[in-house]
């Protein structure tokens, strides 16, 4: 066997579709992955620097790599890697090598300048959106994530992504079809596109897209309409100030579009979200549910809040409250603010000490807990397409088997499951609940986040 590397994967799922890239150039290049960094040569940190709780984990694999595998190249790259590398490149010894994002393709030098014995630090302008064949796919089997921008240019003024990331830019609608279905072709039956702002698609200044009247999301929906099979796509982080109505005809036209909608309104406060250098307002944001939700009866919506923005009152803090009591989204992140240098936020005034922003965080979670959890009673009684994730062992029973999914209202790694129970002697049922295939199930009752159900026999 040749040289064999690990791949320690961090950060959100744009950097995983970029740690899936890494695996597949390194692999064509013959190196040889494995599932256990004890056995590597390389070990690769791909990294998040979004924010401060998410830069030391990634920090501390670097120290815990170089303490466990003295013998291992240890890469440092991502997020981290790409807003640091200056300092990094004298200061943090454990690392072997750095490797921004911004270019995918110099993993290949990285890797060879490594076991020469130099410390590459390389860095590229970032430029374009890295893609390429993923042999392999860092999801559980039948979902994939598909990135179809990268950067941002809403410049939220807590946000270091145009700073990490770059301005927005957007990949051609072919290359994104293309893609799609070749994943579909290869037995994947969920489709996440993903990108810091969905809604901005083929709108960055570079992009070239021709206006046609239509939002260029909605155009590249109605090309992926076309492609044929049984498969859903789900649309992750879409920005409020411009949410593309003109995609909802297509999703109530073609409901492979999942009414999924992940929509980050990080305040409730009209103040704050001045302050934010977003440009809605609660009304606003309340009226654009509303009409989703009229669309869409059974829609679920899930979004995140920072609570503890410099300025934030008790006031502003009731008014994002109020503000998540109105929306009833079914799912919602909350996160305490973290300083990010370089951003406008960083020099604001009126800093809220870390404790009551952790606070006003828990609050907004346990208002969140208590809709998730009658949000999720209206669904026990009816029936759904489940995408199973895992088959889980039943230590109750020998006769009764268990596995874990996800409804088209749960998306991966954030959202609750669906547990789902079959008879082990029934044939028909061990043949269709194995993993990446999607099963009908009947929710049977709820818990706080998750669903039990029961497996239902296709007529």
């Amino acid at each position: 066997m040749g040289r064999t590397f690990f791949l320690d994967q961090h950060g959100c799922a744009k950097n995983q579709v970029d740690g899936e890239l890494l695996i597949a150039r390194l692999e064509a290049k013959g190196l040889v992955r494995v599932d256990d960094p004890a056995g590597a040569d390389l070990i690769i940190v791909n990294s998040c620097g979004f924010i401060e709780s998410a830069k030391k984990e990634s920090l501390d694999s670097v120290m815990d790599a170089r303490a466990s595998y003295p013998a291992a190249k240890i890469l440092l790259a991502g997020c981290l890697a790409e807003r640091y590398a200056d300092v990094f490149k004298t200061e943090l010894e454990e690392a072997d090598g750095i490797l921004g994002n911004g270019d995918l393709s110099l993993i290949d030098s990285a890797v060879d300048s490594l076991f020469a014995g130099d410390r590459p630090v390389l860095k590229a302008p970032q430029k374009g959106v890295c893609g390429g064949d993923r042999g392999s796919l860092l999801s559980f089997k039948g979902s994939a994530y598909v990135k179809i921008t990268e950067g941002c240019d809403n410049h939220c003024t807590f946000c270091a992504i145009p700073i990490i990331r770059g301005d927005l830019r957007s990949r051609p609608v072919s290359e994104v079809v293309d893609e799609v279905r070749s994943l579909v072709g290869r037995g994947v039956k969920e489709i996440n596109l993903i990108g810091q702002d969905l809604a901005a698609y083929g709108c960055g200044k570079d992009d070239g897209f021709t206006e046609s009247g239509r939002s260029h999301l909605r155009e590249l929906m109605e090309a992926l309409s076309a492609i044929p099979g049984q498969f859903w796509v789900r649309l992750l982080y879409i920005h409020p100030d411009h949410f593309n109505t003109d995609i909802l005809d297509l999703m109530e036209k073609d409901a492979r579009f999942l009414p999924y909608f992940d929509i980050p309104f990080q305040s409730g406060d009209d103040g704050i979200i001045r302050a934010m250098n977003r440009h809605g307002t609660a009304e606003s944001y309340i009226s654009l549910i509303k009409t989703i939700r009229t669309r869409f009866p059974e829609s679920a919506i899930r979004t995140t809040f920072l609570t503890g923005f410099p300025g934030e009152s008790e006031e502003a803090a009731e008014n994002t409250r109020a503000f998540l009591k109105a929306i009833q989204s079914d799912w919602s992140g909350c996160f305490a603010y973290s300083t990010e240098e370089g951003t406008p936020a960083a020099k604001m005034k009126g800093k809220v000490p870390h404790k009551k922003a952790e606070a006003r965080a828990a609050a907004l979670g346990e208002i969140q807990a208590a809709i998730t959890q009658e949000r999720l009673k209206a669904r026990v009684g009816k029936v759904y397409d489940v995408l199973i994730e895992e088959i889980i062992e039943n230590k109750d029973s020998t006769d009764e088997g268990l596995a874990i999914g996800r409804a088209w209202f749960q998306a991966p790694d954030v959202d609750g499951s669906v547990v789902i129970s079959y008879d082990l002697d029934d044939e028909e049922a061990v043949r269709q609940v194995v993993p990446g295939a999607v099963v009908r199930v009947r929710a049977a009752a709820s818990s706080e986040f998750d669903i039990s159900a029961e497996w239902e026999r296709d007529i």
